[in-house]
């Protein structure tokens, strides 16, 4: 009987926890929506868009050398990870005045990693502002219309993020000048999207083969 128990634990039970652990992997919640229907860019722009793709979205404001440590954060931790998958993009948002900066900073992440999706989309004041009310988070733009938070934005233009226990407060947005910040909840949440977008699309082939 001892001998029994032992073989059940030595050999039934890591079976067990790893049945446990790939079912979750394969049964995880869709990351939550937090703000439905949210502009796309194409007030400010007519070639880069929001529909269809899963796009990280930042506000770098008016003094991008002030935020060059976000985004060199976010392309070495966030962009070269995932930027090979289909549909995936940076948008930053940028005030007009701001290009000289901006084809600076594109230069030196190009000697860091492909920067084909990275997308740099100019506007005015106001424009910046009223596309940043329309997420409607609990985070503000500063005085250079930035912010070093960063968020997800679905191929529906729902913006995604975490629901909090606390059932009054949610997660928005990631702290792009806190690496830990990245590591340990972004590229998860990435993660999550990423593959609800890949098990879609194999439900949706197969329903079609049949």
């Amino acid at each position: 009987m001892k001998k029994t128990f032992v073989l059940v634990i030595l050999f039934v039970f890591p079976i067990v926890v790893y049945l446990f652990f790939a079912s979750g992997v394969t049964n995880f919640g869709k990351l939550p929506i937090l703000t439905e229907n949210i502009s796309d860019v194409s007030d400010m722009t007519d070639t880069v868009s929001l529909k269809n793709k899963i796009t990280i979205l930042g506000f770098l404001g008016n003094d991008i050398e002030q935020k060059k440590g976000n985004a060199f954060n976010l392309n070495q931790k966030i962009y070269k990870r995932f930027f090979e998958f289909t549909d995936f993009q940076f948008v930053m948002v940028v005030p007009k005045g701001t290009e000289g900066e901006v084809a600076e900073l594109k230069h030196e992440l190009e000697n860091l990693a492909d920067v084909k999706k990275w997308n740099f989309v100019f506007g005015d004041d106001n424009q910046i502002q009223n596309f940043f009310d329309g997420l409607k988070t609990d985070v503000f733009l500063n005085e250079n219309l930035a912010t070093p938070y960063v968020f997800i934005i679905d191929k529906d233009l729902n913006l995604r993020g975490r629901k909090v226990d606390d059932g009054i407060s949610n997660d928005f947005g990631f702290n792009a000048a806190s690496v830990g910040e990245l590591n340990n909840k972004m590229v998860d949440d990435v993660k999550i999207i990423l593959a609800e977008y890949r098990m879609a699309l194999k439900k949706n082939n197969a329903e079609r083969s049949k």
